[in-house]
Formats: structure tokens, C-alpha cells, sequence
């Protein structure tokens, strides 16, 4: 398994602050009931503690300035449940209709929420961009969300879908340009990207976004494989994914029945073909590098207007930890909210 702190490639902000960081037990379980369970083990409570600390000091205004934005919670209704799932939303006080980025949160479709505090500061670094930020608390499948609902797949893709449209039909009453709204996320995010992406495709609504951007996308749903060669050498480096609770929490079947709305990288030309422009973002030293890259390679021979930027140094999904490496984030962030402008 590899070593924070002994890697040269990794910035040594990013090494100073989580080079100690315990991976979680790597073990294998035999049931959902079970990985659930593992959520509440001292290992896991101690690892969560370390990183709540990295959380809180995201979230001040040195980091991520709050002035001149207006921040509101909305709420809609999910289909075809009929859940209610709350949008944290995020725009300039006083501006016309403004681009909107649609984000989703990482967590691995298990756990995390938009009101914690290194997404609320991720938001508000989004928007200093000039665009508006809709960041939908869809259910998890492991933790509660703001939705106190725990549920596996589909019900976290049905919420994001549910939250695009809601976003598209409600743009007069947000100030949102219409035309220029992009589906992003980190992680489990950027798997929930993609996936809202076909989904909306294969169901004729593709139309309502005008792009996708997944960063560092938890596509797989099975580790390690030969070729992903990052699967191996970056394992260990914040994320142990050598074990199968991910595909087990998310739901086995759908990973046994290879569901690309579940685990995209199962997707085919076929399910990819017509998206709108992608642009794929990975960090070098994350475990997760290579299947975003081949994503990205999927989209290309498929047709696809796509790109693909490599963040050097970095660990799996540094840019939401703002506080670490700023002016990464800041990077990020610009080149994301330039996608949605349309720059």
C-alpha cells in the first residue's frame, strides 16, 4: 500500500496535514447490513475526527469569501419516490440570470452532505466565478445526507436527476440562465455526474444541460484491475478501495448486472454517445487517476467534445479540501465556472 508521507509527488501541504491519516479496515463483507454497520466503528469515528478538523478550516471567509453572495436553502420534491431533498443554492447578490453549476457531492454515493462545512466553502469558491451554484443533498446509501433517508441505488440518481429538471424548469424564479447550466461533482460526485448525464440522454431530456464535469470519478466499483494501473500504485493515498463495500452499499446487483447508471466505467459507446461537452479532471496520486482517464478515452472515440486536465501533486479530490492548497482550488473552481460561462 503506498505512502503519504514518504511520496515525493505529493505536495508537501497536503502531506503535512493528512500524511499520518489511518485508511480505513480494508476488509471484504458478505451484506449491505454490514458495511452500514462498519460506519460506526472506532476505526472509522477516529479516522472522521482527523478529517473534520481539514473540514472546519475550509469553511471561513480567508478561505472562502462569502461577501457580495446571496446563500439560500430550497427544496423539491424527488421522483419517483416522492422524498423531499433539500438544493443548497448559492449566487451574486443583485445579479441578472448567471450561469449555474448543478454540483453533486463526493462521498462515494454513501456518505457526505453539501451542508458540511468544506462544501459549503467549495460553493462559494465556485461562485466568486461568476456563476450560480445549485448543490443538491441527494440520499446516500450508508450516512444520512440532510435527507434523513438511507438508501442504495437508484434512489441518490433518481434525487439528482429529480434536482436537474426541478433546477431547468425553475431557472426564471433562481435568475439562472437556462442555456447554461453544467452538472459537476467530485468522486462519488463525479460518478453521479456522468450517470445524470445518461440518464437524462437516454431519456430525450439532454437538452436542459449544456455540460458535464466529473473530477476525480469513482466509476469503477471494483479494485484493483490491471488496467488501471493507479488502482495499485496510488492505493492507500487517503482511499483503500482493495476491498468490495463500495459495490456492496451502492447495490450488488446493480454492479453484478454491470449498470453503467450504477458504475459508469460498465458504459458502452452506445450509452455515452450524444452527451453534451465533458471535461474529465483528475488528481495524480489518487488511486481513482486512471479510470477517470479512461472515461474520458470512452468519450473521445464515442464522439464526444471531451477533455481531460491532470491536477499534479495532488491527492484524490484536494480541490474541495480548500483550506490545503488554495490556489489549486481556486484553479479548479475558475476552470469549472469557465465551462458554464461558456469562455
Amino acid at each position: 500500500m503506498a505512502d503519504m508521507s514518504s511520496d515525493s509527488r505529493i505536495d508537501p501541504r497536503i502531506k503535512a496535514a493528512l500524511g499520518h491519516l489511518q485508511t480505513t479496515d480494508g476488509r471484504d463483507v458478505s451484506s449491505r447490513e454490514e458495511a452500514i454497520e462498519l460506519e460506526s466503528s472506532p476505526q472509522r469515528i477516529a479516522r472522521e475526527a482527523v478529517m473534520g478538523i481539514l473540514k472546519e478550516s475550509c469553511d471561513s471567509d480567508a478561505v472562502a469569501p462569502s461577501s457580495g453572495l446571496e446563500i439560500s436553502v430550497r427544496e423539491f420534491s424527488s421522483q419517483p419516490d416522492g422524498n423531499a431533498i433539500k438544493v443548497r443554492f448559492i449566487r451574486a447578490r443583485g445579479k441578472g440570470p448567471l450561469p449555474c453549476v448543478y454540483y453533486i457531492h463526493g462521498g462515494g454515493m454513501a456518505t457526505s452532505s453539501v451542508f458540511d462545512p468544506h462544501y459549503r466553502a467549495w460553493g462559494r469558491i465556485i461562485a466568486r466565478y461568476g456563476v450560480a451554484v445549485a448543490m443538491v443533498d441527494f440520499r446516500n446509501c450508508l450516512t444520512p445526507s440532510s435527507a434523513p433517508e438511507v438508501v442504495p441505488y437508484p434512489g441518490g440518481l433518481n434525487d439528482c436527476v429529480s434536482g436537474i429538471r426541478w433546477l431547468a424548469a425553475n431557472a426564471d424564479e433562481l435568475g439562472v440562465d437556462p442555456a447554461r447550466i453544467v452538472i459537476a461533482g467530485e468522486s462519488g460526485g463525479g460518478n453521479l455526474t456522468l450517470a445524470t448525464g445518461m440518464k437524462l440522454l437516454r431519456d430525450g431530456d439532454i437538452g436542459i444541460v449544456r455540460g458535464l464535469y466529473a473530477l476525480c470519478p469513482y466509476i469503477a466499483g471494483s479494485w484493483p484491475r490491471a488496467e488501471l494501473p493507479s488502482s495499485t500504485e496510488n492505493n492507500g493515498l487517503l482511499l483503500d478501495l482493495h476491498h468490495n463495500r463500495a459495490a456492496m452499499a451502492y447495490g450488488w446487483d446493480a454492479f453484478a448486472a454491470g449498470d453503467p447508471l450504477a458504475w459508469p466505467l460498465f458504459a458502452s459507446r452506445s450509452d455515452v454517445a450524444g452527451l453534451p461537452a465533458t471535461t474529465i479532471s483528475v488528481n495524480e496520486c489518487d488511486p481513482l487517476r486512471d479510470e477517470g482517464i479512461a472515461f474520458y478515452r470512452l468519450l473521445l472515440s464515442s464522439g464526444v467534445a471531451a477533455r481531460c486536465r491532470q491536477v499534479m501533486g495532488t491527492i484524490h479530490a484536494t480541490e474541495i479540501f480548500a483550506a490545503l492548497c488554495p490556489e489549486i482550488s481556486r484553479d479548479t473552481a475558475r476552470d469549472l465556472a469557465a465551462m458554464c460561462r461558456g469562455d
